[in-house]
Protein backbone atom coordinates (compact mmCIF):
# COMPACT_ATOMS: atom_id res chain seq x y z
CA UNK A 1 0.00 0.00 0.00
CA UNK A 2 2.89 2.38 0.64
CA UNK A 3 3.88 1.96 -3.08
CA UNK A 4 0.23 2.96 -4.14
CA UNK A 5 0.26 6.26 -1.86
CA UNK A 6 3.97 7.15 -2.89
CA UNK A 7 2.50 6.69 -6.69
CA UNK A 8 -0.97 8.89 -6.11
CA UNK A 9 1.11 11.79 -4.35
CA UNK A 10 3.24 11.92 -6.97
CA UNK A 11 0.35 11.87 -9.48
CA UNK A 12 -1.08 14.64 -7.39
CA UNK A 13 1.49 16.92 -6.97
CA UNK A 14 2.52 16.61 -11.24
CA UNK A 15 -1.37 17.80 -11.24
CA UNK A 16 -0.98 20.58 -8.59
CA UNK A 17 2.17 21.54 -10.43
CA UNK A 18 0.13 21.79 -14.00
CA UNK A 19 -2.84 23.69 -12.24
CA UNK A 20 -0.79 26.05 -11.28
CA UNK A 21 1.14 27.05 -14.38
CA UNK A 22 -1.94 26.66 -16.31
CA UNK A 23 -3.52 28.79 -14.10
CA UNK A 24 -0.94 31.64 -13.65
CA UNK A 25 -1.04 31.39 -17.91
CA UNK A 26 -4.96 31.82 -18.03
CA UNK A 27 -3.96 34.76 -15.47
CA UNK A 28 -1.31 36.52 -18.07
CA UNK A 29 -3.05 35.82 -20.94
CA UNK A 30 -5.60 38.28 -23.01
CA UNK A 31 -8.67 38.25 -22.64
CA UNK A 32 -10.62 36.50 -23.48
CA UNK A 33 -8.24 32.99 -22.88
CA UNK A 34 -6.73 31.66 -25.95
CA UNK A 35 -8.75 28.24 -27.56
CA UNK A 36 -5.31 26.46 -26.66
CA UNK A 37 -5.52 27.90 -22.46
CA UNK A 38 -8.91 26.85 -22.61
CA UNK A 39 -8.50 23.03 -23.99
CA UNK A 40 -5.12 23.10 -21.31
CA UNK A 41 -7.45 23.91 -18.42
CA UNK A 42 -10.16 21.33 -19.27
CA UNK A 43 -7.92 18.71 -19.85
CA UNK A 44 -6.69 19.33 -16.71
CA UNK A 45 -9.96 19.06 -14.56
CA UNK A 46 -10.32 16.09 -16.45
CA UNK A 47 -7.40 14.67 -15.29
CA UNK A 48 -8.34 15.20 -11.29
CA UNK A 49 -11.49 13.54 -12.44
CA UNK A 50 -9.63 10.58 -13.31
CA UNK A 51 -7.42 10.41 -11.04
CA UNK A 52 -9.52 10.68 -8.48
CA UNK A 53 -11.88 8.13 -9.98
CA UNK A 54 -8.82 5.92 -9.81
CA UNK A 55 -8.01 6.47 -6.38
CA UNK A 56 -11.39 5.98 -5.43
CA UNK A 57 -11.45 2.12 -7.24
CA UNK A 58 -7.98 1.42 -5.87
CA UNK A 59 -9.21 2.17 -2.04
CA UNK A 60 -11.74 -0.64 -2.89
CA UNK A 61 -8.67 -3.07 -4.33
CA UNK A 62 -9.39 -5.72 -6.66
CA UNK A 63 -13.29 -5.27 -6.92
CA UNK A 64 -12.76 -1.71 -6.95
CA UNK A 65 -11.13 -2.04 -10.24
CA UNK A 66 -12.71 -4.33 -11.65
CA UNK A 67 -15.93 -2.63 -11.60
CA UNK A 68 -14.84 0.82 -12.68
CA UNK A 69 -13.56 -0.62 -16.06
CA UNK A 70 -16.63 -3.07 -16.23
CA UNK A 71 -18.81 0.86 -16.15
CA UNK A 72 -15.64 2.33 -18.73
CA UNK A 73 -16.23 -0.65 -21.11
CA UNK A 74 -20.63 -0.24 -20.87
CA UNK A 75 -19.79 3.57 -21.19
CA UNK A 76 -17.02 2.89 -23.92
CA UNK A 77 -19.10 0.58 -26.01
CA UNK A 78 -22.78 2.70 -25.72
CA UNK A 79 -20.33 5.31 -27.86
CA UNK A 80 -19.17 2.81 -30.27
CA UNK A 81 -22.45 1.95 -30.84
CA UNK A 82 -24.26 5.07 -31.37
CA UNK A 83 -21.69 5.21 -34.40
CA UNK A 84 -22.68 1.97 -36.20
CA UNK A 85 -25.35 1.19 -37.94
CA UNK A 86 -28.31 -0.86 -36.70
CA UNK A 87 -31.64 -2.47 -37.39
CA UNK A 88 -34.53 -3.26 -35.32
CA UNK A 89 -33.47 -7.04 -35.45
CA UNK A 90 -29.92 -6.00 -33.76
CA UNK A 91 -32.33 -4.90 -30.40
CA UNK A 92 -31.78 -7.97 -28.71
CA UNK A 93 -28.28 -8.40 -29.51
CA UNK A 94 -27.35 -5.02 -28.68
CA UNK A 95 -29.42 -5.74 -25.18
CA UNK A 96 -27.52 -9.16 -24.74
CA UNK A 97 -24.11 -6.98 -25.34
CA UNK A 98 -24.72 -4.68 -22.69
CA UNK A 99 -26.83 -6.50 -19.59
CA UNK A 100 -25.45 -10.15 -20.46
CA UNK A 101 -21.53 -10.13 -22.09
CA UNK A 102 -20.16 -6.99 -19.97
CA UNK A 103 -21.38 -8.69 -16.63
CA UNK A 104 -20.23 -11.94 -17.25
CA UNK A 105 -17.05 -11.14 -19.15
CA UNK A 106 -15.92 -8.89 -16.19
CA UNK A 107 -17.63 -11.66 -13.60
CA UNK A 108 -15.54 -13.99 -15.15
CA UNK A 109 -12.19 -11.61 -14.40
CA UNK A 110 -13.32 -11.38 -10.87
CA UNK A 111 -13.41 -15.21 -10.27
CA UNK A 112 -10.02 -14.83 -12.38
CA UNK A 113 -11.54 -18.18 -14.55
CA UNK A 114 -8.57 -17.27 -17.49
CA UNK A 115 -9.72 -20.38 -19.69
CA UNK A 116 -12.95 -18.85 -20.34
CA UNK A 117 -12.73 -15.09 -20.18
CA UNK A 118 -9.63 -15.34 -22.45
CA UNK A 119 -12.21 -16.98 -25.08
CA UNK A 120 -15.81 -16.28 -23.75
CA UNK A 121 -16.23 -12.94 -26.41
CA UNK A 122 -13.75 -14.29 -29.34
CA UNK A 123 -15.18 -16.92 -29.61
CA UNK A 124 -18.43 -17.77 -28.15
CA UNK A 125 -20.29 -14.85 -28.39
CA UNK A 126 -18.40 -14.07 -32.43
CA UNK A 127 -20.49 -16.72 -32.75
CA UNK A 128 -23.55 -16.70 -31.14
CA UNK A 129 -24.43 -12.87 -32.43
CA UNK A 130 -24.40 -13.61 -36.14
CA UNK A 131 -26.32 -16.92 -35.08
CA UNK A 132 -28.90 -14.83 -33.26
CA UNK A 133 -29.28 -12.28 -35.93
CA UNK A 134 -29.80 -14.85 -38.49
CA UNK A 135 -32.52 -16.22 -36.53
CA UNK A 136 -34.42 -13.22 -37.11
CA UNK A 137 -34.09 -13.34 -40.93
CA UNK A 138 -32.82 -10.28 -41.50
CA UNK A 139 -30.12 -9.88 -44.02
CA UNK A 140 -29.53 -5.65 -44.88
CA UNK A 141 -26.08 -5.20 -44.80
CA UNK A 142 -25.53 -8.22 -42.69
CA UNK A 143 -22.62 -8.50 -42.35
CA UNK A 144 -21.39 -5.05 -41.98
CA UNK A 145 -23.90 -4.98 -38.87
CA UNK A 146 -22.34 -8.01 -37.23
CA UNK A 147 -18.69 -7.20 -37.85
CA UNK A 148 -19.04 -4.01 -36.18
CA UNK A 149 -20.99 -5.62 -33.26
CA UNK A 150 -18.45 -7.85 -33.41
CA UNK A 151 -15.14 -5.13 -33.41
CA UNK A 152 -17.13 -2.97 -30.59
CA UNK A 153 -17.26 -5.73 -28.14
CA UNK A 154 -13.83 -6.65 -28.97
CA UNK A 155 -12.60 -3.18 -28.47
CA UNK A 156 -14.71 -2.07 -25.58
CA UNK A 157 -15.16 -4.86 -23.50
CA UNK A 158 -12.31 -8.16 -24.05
CA UNK A 159 -9.50 -5.46 -24.70
CA UNK A 160 -10.04 -3.15 -21.88
CA UNK A 161 -11.16 -6.06 -19.49
CA UNK A 162 -7.34 -7.06 -19.46
CA UNK A 163 -6.40 -4.00 -17.72
CA UNK A 164 -8.10 -5.42 -14.14
CA UNK A 165 -7.50 -8.76 -14.98
CA UNK A 166 -4.05 -7.77 -14.08
CA UNK A 167 -4.58 -7.93 -10.35
CA UNK A 168 -5.23 -11.43 -10.76
CA UNK A 169 -1.77 -12.85 -12.25
CA UNK A 170 0.26 -14.72 -9.12
CA UNK A 171 3.54 -13.61 -9.95
CA UNK A 172 6.24 -15.19 -7.63
CA UNK A 173 7.45 -12.38 -5.22
CA UNK A 174 4.75 -9.96 -6.59
CA UNK A 175 1.63 -11.28 -4.42
CA UNK A 176 -1.15 -8.69 -3.37
CA UNK A 177 0.15 -6.15 -5.61
CA UNK A 178 -1.85 -6.56 -8.71
CA UNK A 179 -3.01 -3.25 -8.37
CA UNK A 180 0.60 -1.61 -9.18
CA UNK A 181 0.81 -3.40 -12.47
CA UNK A 182 -2.54 -1.32 -13.46
CA UNK A 183 -0.67 1.46 -12.27
CA UNK A 184 2.07 1.25 -14.19
CA UNK A 185 0.32 0.46 -17.33
CA UNK A 186 -1.35 3.18 -17.30
CA UNK A 187 0.94 5.86 -16.15
CA UNK A 188 3.36 4.97 -18.99
CA UNK A 189 0.52 4.59 -21.72
CA UNK A 190 -1.19 7.42 -20.90
CA UNK A 191 2.04 9.56 -20.32
CA UNK A 192 3.17 8.19 -24.09
CA UNK A 193 0.23 9.63 -25.50
CA UNK A 194 1.20 13.62 -22.95
CA UNK A 195 4.73 13.06 -24.48
CA UNK A 196 3.98 12.34 -28.05
CA UNK A 197 1.79 15.28 -27.67
CA UNK A 198 4.90 17.42 -26.41
CA UNK A 199 7.56 16.37 -29.01
CA UNK A 200 4.98 16.19 -31.98
CA UNK A 201 4.27 20.04 -30.94
CA UNK A 202 7.88 20.76 -30.70
CA UNK A 203 9.65 18.37 -33.43
CA UNK A 204 7.02 17.31 -35.78
CA UNK A 205 7.71 17.57 -39.34
CA UNK A 206 7.04 14.32 -40.73
CA UNK A 207 3.48 12.72 -40.28
CA UNK A 208 2.73 9.39 -39.82
CA UNK A 209 -0.51 8.89 -41.62
CA UNK A 210 -1.93 12.13 -42.37
CA UNK A 211 -5.14 10.75 -43.75
CA UNK A 212 -5.75 9.34 -40.54
CA UNK A 213 -4.37 11.22 -37.87
CA UNK A 214 -2.60 14.71 -39.06
CA UNK A 215 -1.28 15.59 -35.71
CA UNK A 216 0.95 12.08 -35.18
CA UNK A 217 4.68 12.65 -36.61
CA UNK A 218 7.58 10.31 -36.42
CA UNK A 219 9.29 12.84 -34.23
CA UNK A 220 6.65 12.76 -31.79
CA UNK A 221 6.16 8.98 -32.29
CA UNK A 222 10.00 8.15 -31.72
CA UNK A 223 10.26 11.07 -28.39
CA UNK A 224 7.33 9.71 -26.55
CA UNK A 225 7.94 6.20 -26.94
CA UNK A 226 11.56 6.79 -25.81
CA UNK A 227 10.71 9.33 -22.61
CA UNK A 228 7.64 6.88 -21.90
CA UNK A 229 10.44 4.06 -21.93
CA UNK A 230 12.35 5.74 -19.67
CA UNK A 231 9.38 6.66 -17.27
CA UNK A 232 8.53 2.85 -16.94
CA UNK A 233 11.83 1.69 -16.16
CA UNK A 234 12.06 4.58 -13.44
CA UNK A 235 8.59 3.17 -11.98
CA UNK A 236 10.25 -0.47 -12.03
CA UNK A 237 9.50 -0.16 -8.16
CA UNK A 238 5.95 -0.78 -9.06
CA UNK A 239 6.60 -4.35 -10.64
CA UNK A 240 8.64 -7.46 -10.29
CA UNK A 241 10.44 -5.95 -13.16
CA UNK A 242 14.08 -4.86 -13.35
CA UNK A 243 14.62 -1.29 -14.69
CA UNK A 244 15.41 -2.90 -18.06
CA UNK A 245 12.44 -5.00 -18.48
CA UNK A 246 10.12 -2.00 -17.18
CA UNK A 247 11.31 -0.01 -20.00
CA UNK A 248 11.02 -2.37 -22.82
CA UNK A 249 7.48 -3.49 -21.63
CA UNK A 250 6.85 0.09 -21.20
CA UNK A 251 8.04 0.44 -24.70
CA UNK A 252 6.27 -2.28 -26.29
CA UNK A 253 2.89 -1.01 -24.43
CA UNK A 254 3.34 2.42 -25.98
CA UNK A 255 3.89 1.12 -29.42
CA UNK A 256 0.80 -0.93 -28.81
CA UNK A 257 -1.01 2.20 -27.53
CA UNK A 258 -0.13 4.17 -30.23
CA UNK A 259 -1.79 1.96 -32.48
CA UNK A 260 -4.53 1.90 -31.10
CA UNK A 261 -5.06 5.39 -31.23
CA UNK A 262 -4.25 4.81 -34.72
CA UNK A 263 -6.80 2.86 -35.43
CA UNK A 264 -9.40 4.46 -33.29
CA UNK A 265 -8.81 7.39 -35.39
CA UNK A 266 -9.53 5.75 -38.75
CA UNK A 267 -12.36 4.61 -37.30
CA UNK A 268 -13.80 7.98 -36.16
CA UNK A 269 -12.91 9.50 -39.54
CA UNK A 270 -14.84 6.96 -41.16
CA UNK A 271 -18.21 8.01 -39.15
CA UNK A 272 -17.17 11.86 -39.87
CA UNK A 273 -16.43 12.53 -36.41
CA UNK A 274 -13.62 14.45 -33.89
CA UNK A 275 -14.44 12.33 -31.30
CA UNK A 276 -16.25 9.29 -30.12
CA UNK A 277 -18.48 11.48 -27.19
CA UNK A 278 -18.39 14.09 -25.23
CA UNK A 279 -18.71 12.88 -21.50
CA UNK A 280 -15.41 14.03 -20.24
CA UNK A 281 -14.52 17.81 -20.48
CA UNK A 282 -11.49 18.57 -22.74
CA UNK A 283 -10.86 14.90 -23.52
CA UNK A 284 -13.95 13.75 -25.59
CA UNK A 285 -15.35 10.60 -24.84
CA UNK A 286 -14.41 7.37 -23.14
CA UNK A 287 -12.82 5.74 -26.23
CA UNK A 288 -10.88 8.65 -26.52
CA UNK A 289 -9.58 8.10 -22.98
CA UNK A 290 -9.29 4.25 -23.27
CA UNK A 291 -7.92 3.88 -27.31
CA UNK A 292 -4.65 3.99 -26.46
CA UNK A 293 -5.20 1.04 -23.86
CA UNK A 294 -7.55 -1.14 -25.92
CA UNK A 295 -4.25 -2.31 -27.72
CA UNK A 296 -1.67 -2.30 -25.07
CA UNK A 297 -3.58 -3.64 -22.01
CA UNK A 298 -4.28 -7.37 -23.64
CA UNK A 299 -0.81 -7.52 -25.46
CA UNK A 300 0.78 -6.74 -21.66
CA UNK A 301 -1.06 -8.76 -19.97
CA UNK A 302 -0.15 -11.91 -21.82
CA UNK A 303 3.60 -11.03 -22.36
CA UNK A 304 3.62 -10.62 -18.10
CA UNK A 305 1.55 -13.59 -17.89
CA UNK A 306 3.74 -16.26 -19.67
CA UNK A 307 7.06 -14.54 -18.70
CA UNK A 308 6.82 -14.05 -15.31
CA UNK A 309 3.71 -16.41 -13.86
Amino acid sequence: MADIYRLFIGLIAVLCAASLVAGILTWRSSKPASSTLVNLNARIRAWWVMVAAISLAFVFGRSGVIILFMLVSFAALREYVTLTHTRRSDHWVLIGMFLIVIPLQYYLVWTNWYGLYSIFIPVYCFLAMPALAALWGDTSRFLERISEQQWGLMLSVYCISHVPALVTLEIPGNEGRGLLLIAFLIATVQGSDVLQYIFGKLFGRNRISPNVSPSKTWEGLIGGIATASLLGSSLFWLTPFSPLEAGVLAGIACIMGFLGGLVASAIKRDRGVKDWGHMIEGHGGMLDRTDSLIFAAPVFFHIVRYAWT
